[in-house]
């Protein structure tokens, strides 16, 4: 079970390790019950590693997934988005089964 990363995530989060130089050590990916789908994503940058996380890394980008939330990020591809409407990271999550209608929330197939 993997989460690739595109280049342009891992530029952006080599950029802001380089605006906050010893700050972040990874970006954590993970779920958080809400929403009227059941599920959201959630987005932050930590310190560390947590000692049971799973590591994904490319060219010293990193990724933390609590293996709990793997099974329903397994395959997912984490993109940075950079438009004059909307800049953030995004998640293409094929094991997505239905979206609210305001695409805050999801469910999952598993």
């Amino acid at each position: 079970m993997t989460i690739e990363l595109s280049d342009g995530a891992v530029q952006r989060i080599q950029e802001i390790h380089r605006e906050n130089p010893g700050a972040y050590a990874g970006l954590r990916v993970g779920l958080k019950d809400g929403g009227c789908s059941g599920y959201s994503y959630l987005l932050e940058f930590e310190t560390k590693a947590d000692e049971d996380d799973v590591v994904f890394e490319k060219d010293g980008a990193r990724v933390f997934v609590h293996p709990l939330h793997l099974p329903f990020l397994a395959g997912s591809v984490l993109v940075w988005n950079d438009s004059e409407l909307v800049s953030g990271f995004d998640l293409q999550n094929p094991n997505v089964a239905r979206v609210c209608g305001c695409g805050e929330s999801f469910d999952v197939s598993t």
